[in-house]
């Protein structure tokens, strides 16, 4: 009976509690640490053996069980065993770190005749079969895919610093067969988040119809228990595999169960294996991490008498849905401010846009190859990126007209145009296009010069050419004053000694090769 794995000490102080502290048997059953029915049942007994309190004067524990439990004649002379306490057992299993074969090593200690340890655990499976029933979660084939960072992590040391790295270990789980996928991370952030699913979808080669993930911030913004705000990067990656995101309910374990099993196992098998290793970097982690999860994938579960691996086969992967032709490639969205040259920057470089969205705010979305700008969810431009600071990527058809027509400036035309003027003309603003690493920067100054034909007569402008480059001068500026104070008109000698001062801080164009 149950009230016989009480000790005499513990059956007095119920009946203390329950006839002098009159307290309730519920109440009592959590004084003592065991059941309210344990409780109900030993007062049965006491009042069946005439027994209240105080206790008779005089009796010793001998006499009290005696007295509580009478042997009935031609009764079994078997021994009786005292059973464990069910709840505390049952309390103590759910302490981290915490299980059977430790808690009956502790019942055997205090009870040396007590249970032997498989006896010990159907005896408690049969007790938990009274409990609350549960509602034992099935898993179609190709159902499922339970995602999750382990608690556990990994260091990395940075080999130039000796700096040690704490990686995070992401972990995905087949619902119906338990395949998994592990690998390292740096952090729980959203872009190591994408790529994990994309690797580990790469990796079994098919697609579930649900993701169901923890709720991490990476994969969903704000949790619900109905209705829970996934993250936009994250359902676009759903959507590009054609799966559902539905995450596990927040405090509610039993809803990813598959994961939490699937991470005990990679710590135990994967993790602890390499606990004594040294790694530099989280590829090499990952790297020594992968034998051990084929090991893990391929080895016979006892339960079942099939690997992971082969149960993968044949329910998963026939159910599950083909990968798409081109693996999901993460991009980061940012907003920004059209400048006035309808321009717009990410990442230091600086891309076009229709020059009528200038001053407006657009959104950008960058992968690794490309950058895209949208204003009213619609795509206004698409670029190859660019990781070069400073620079600007400009397409043709977003420039306003007259910048169109300047975009068809090169440096032949201008040299045709200086050709239609003189040779001297043509000698310098081939000097002034070479002058310039990139020859569009010298497209204005080439502009000023010839401009100079019209307002001084083009006669004018290559005497001031020859004079000009006699002198080493090869500037816009320093042309329009050779013709402003009409030293082309002048000898040559007299022009040389007005147009050249001297002074130790003028530096001529040798100081700049």
């Amino acid at each position: 009976m149950a009230q016989k794995r009480l000790s005499m000490r513990k059956i007095a102080e119920i009946l203390r509690l329950k006839y002098e502290v009159k307290l309730s048997h519920r109440q009592i059953g959590q004084s003592c640490g065991v059941s309210a029915s344990t409780v109900s049942e030993c007062v049965t007994h006491a009042k069946a053996a005439g027994i209240s309190w105080p206790l008779p004067e005089g009796i010793n524990d001998e006499a009290l069980e005696a007295r509580l439990y009478p042997k009935q004649a031609g009764g079994s002379r078997r021994r009786e065993i005292a059973p464990p306490d069910w709840p505390q057992v049952h309390q103590e299993l759910r302490r981290k770190g915490v299980t059977l074969s430790l808690l009956w090593l502790a019942y055997r200690r205090e009870h040396p005749q007590g249970y032997g340890y498989s006896q010990y655990c159907r005896h408690y499976q049969a007790w938990c079969k009274s409990l609350r029933p549960m509602m034992r979660q099935k898993h179609r084939g190709g159902e499922k895919l339970f995602i999750d960072y382990a608690g556990q992590t990994m260091a990395v040391v940075e080999p130039e610093t000796g700096e040690v790295r704490e990686v995070q270990i992401f972990v995905a789980t087949w619902g119906a067969s338990n395949y998994l996928y592990v690998e390292g991370h740096e952090a729980q952030s959203l872009p190591h988040w994408i790529g994990g699913h994309v690797r580990a979808l790469t990796f079994f080669g098919v697609v579930p119809e649900v993701l169901v993930p923890d709720n991490l911030k990476a994969g969903v913004k704000s949790p619900h228990r109905y209705e829970p705000d996934i993250n936009p990067t994250y359902q676009k990656f759903a959507e590009h595999y054609g799966a559902a995101v539905v995450p596990a309910r927040s405090k509610k374990p039993k809803d990813k169960a598959k994961v939490e099993t699937g991470v005990q196992v990679v710590e135990r098998w994967i993790l602890a294996p390499l606990r004594d290793h040294t790694f530099f970097s989280v590829a090499e982690l990952n790297q020594a991490m992968r034998p051990l999860l084929d090991e893990v994938n391929h080895r016979p579960m006892k339960h079942l008498e099939a690997s992971r691996y082969e149960l993968f086969v044949a329910l998963d992967q026939p159910a599950a849905s083909p990968l798409p032709l081109a693996p999901y490639e993460y991009a980061h969205w940012q907003k920004a401010r059209v400048h006035i040259d309808y321009h717009v920057a990410y990442d230091k470089h600086f891309y076009s846009v229709p020059y009528t969205l200038a001053g407006k705010e657009v959104d950008m979305r960058a992968t690794e190859k490309t950058v895209e700008i949208f204003y009213g969810r619609q795509r206004q431009a698409s670029h190859r990126r660019d990781n070069t600071p400073g620079r600007f990527s400009t397409q043709y058809e977003h420039m306003p007209p007259a910048h169109q027509a300047m975009s068809d400036w090169s440096p032949a035309r201008f040299l045709r145009w200086a050709e239609e003027i003189g040779p001297q003309t043509t000698q310098l603003v081939g000097a002034v296009l070479e002058k310039r690493h990139h020859p569009q920067q010298a497209y204005r100054s080439c502009l000023g010069i010839l401009g100079l034909g019209k307002r001084y007569t083009n006669s004018r402008l290559e005497a001031a050419c020859a004079r000009a480059l006699a002198a080493g001068i090869d500037t816009y500026k320093g042309l329009h004053n050779i013709l402003k104070n009409n030293l082309d008109q002048l000898p040559a000698e007299k022009a040389t000694e007005i147009a050249l001062p001297s002074h130790d801080h003028i530096r001529g164009q040798r100081y700049y090769h």
